[in-house]
């Protein structure tokens, strides 16, 4: 790709050296930017389901358009509130500073958001690609040591590098159009991705409860969500088929955690390591079970996983070992179980220790516990290392994205005759 003819050096860092022919001008003199608004949000006056879309950070999803938000601002409360125009952007100066999203219709946002409404010298999809590349700047330009904040007039005087309407036309229309690409391979890699985690649940399903030979004899469990299993194996209740070493767990608080100069072992919680402690509990591989939290419905991760080497355990996770049993084995059959129906609880989901022991599962020969436990360890592996390489890809395509977009709105290559003019941009 080709370069402008003569360059000039703008002595800002994140632009760099711009075309000769561009302009360097602060934001204030672009666009108007406004501060949103919180009302009292206790107060139930200030919203209503029939009212405008208010927006907080967590809405800002980058080039598409928000056009929904599960929060609306009633008339009541929608007068200390800046009406925020279609096509405006979006951008979090409070917090996660640089985080950006795009007005789909006319809306209002709460005070971590400031709008940015470019006026006729720049068009607002020139506009949205110069937000997403000056990220750094942004974060250079905030300051504060526990929350970091934007403010509006350090917002201001951020320098934009501004070429003439027709170019940001072309330069507009070009990123669209290869942008779009990317994203249509990142989201074809993000598909791939979904398929092999359903590869690896069904690798694991199938070894776990049906074995690896496909015509041994088989025989009702009587559990409804296993369904027929080897004949060999046995339904037992966990409680007969691995020990709850729960009595040796101690909770440690935040204060007692804090107060520890060397902390050099895991801590865990319900959901895994939570923290460092300069003690130890166990020094035998064991399995954990988160006890309460919302995870035992929601299982946004696993319930189910094994503690090695010297560690810590609080009472917010239930301890096993098997009697006589592949440790990986049953950590791999316990997290297929759906402990919802056993659970206690609304406001705060609990799994007792009763309730869980009291679980049927099965138990196959030791041998093929070991078998499968191999088996799937290989499976696994393979699955893994496909899905680490996917990852990889996607992120090489945003990196990728990021340093185009930052190429072509600051002038580092020439693009205006890579593309066809595009009417919807006028």
């Amino acid at each position: 790709m080709k370069r402008y003819k003569e360059y000039k050096n703008s002595e800002i860092p994140w632009i760099g050296e711009v075309p000769v022919t561009w302009k360097l001008i602060r934001l204030k003199f672009l666009a108007v930017v406004k501060t949103g608004y919180t009302p009292v949000t206790s107060n139930e006056e200030n919203f209503s389901d029939n009212g405008i879309i208010w927006v907080k950070p967590d809405n800002l999803n980058g080039f598409a358009p928000i056009v929904g938000s599960k929060d609306k601002i009633s008339e009541k409360g929608i007068k200390h509130q800046n009406i925020i125009k279609k096509g405006s952007i979006l951008l979090c100066c409070i917090g996660s500073i640089g985080k950006f999203g795009i007005a789909g219709v006319d809306l209002t946002t709460n005070q971590q958001i400031n709008s940015i409404t470019f006026n006729t010298e720049i068009i607002s999809d020139y506009g949205k690609y110069l937000i997403f590349c000056c990220q750094d700047e942004l974060n250079n330009s905030s300051n504060g040591n526990v929350v970091r904040i934007l403010n509006t007039t350090s917002l201001k005087n951020i320098f934009l590098p501004t070429p003439s309407l027709e170019e940001q036309i072309k330069i507009a229309t070009y990123l669209d159009y290869k942008t779009a690409q990317i994203d249509k391979l990142v989201s074809d890699k993000e598909k791939l991705i979904e398929l092999l985690n359903e590869e690896r649940t069904a690798i694991i399903n199938q070894a776990v409860t049906k074995g690896l030979n496909p015509d041994v004899p088989m025989k009702d469990s009587g559990i409804e969500w296993l369904g027929n299993i080897p004949q060999n194996w046995k339904v037992k209740k966990v409680k007969f088929v691995l020990d709850c070493l729960n009595t040796s767990r101690i909770p440690l608080n935040s204060e007692e955690r804090g107060g520890m100069s060397q902390k050099i072992y895991d801590y865990y919680g319900a959901s895994g390591v939570i923290d460092k402690v300069e003690n130890f509990l166990f020094s035998d591989d064991l399995i954990l079970i988160g006890e309460d939290g919302a995870n035992l419905l929601t299982r946004s991760k696993r319930l189910a996983f094994i503690a090695r080497g010297k560690y810590w355990v609080n009472n917010h996770a239930h301890i096993l070992k098997p009697k006589n049993g592949n440790l990986q084995y049953f950590c791999e059959l316990l997290e297929l179980i759906d402990y919802s129906v056993y659970v206690s609880g609304s406001a705060q989901p609990k799994l007792t220790q009763e309730a869980l022991l009291s679980i049927d599962i099965v138990e196959p020969p030791i041998e093929e516990q070991n078998q499968i436990s191999e088996y799937v360890h290989r499976q696994l592996m393979r699955v893994e290392e496909a899905t680490g390489k996917v990852h990889q890809e996607i992120q090489l395509l945003k990196e990728y994205k990021t340093a185009l977009v930052s190429e072509v709105v600051t002038g580092k290559v020439d693009v205006r005759e890579e593309v066809i003019y595009n009417p919807r941009h006028q």
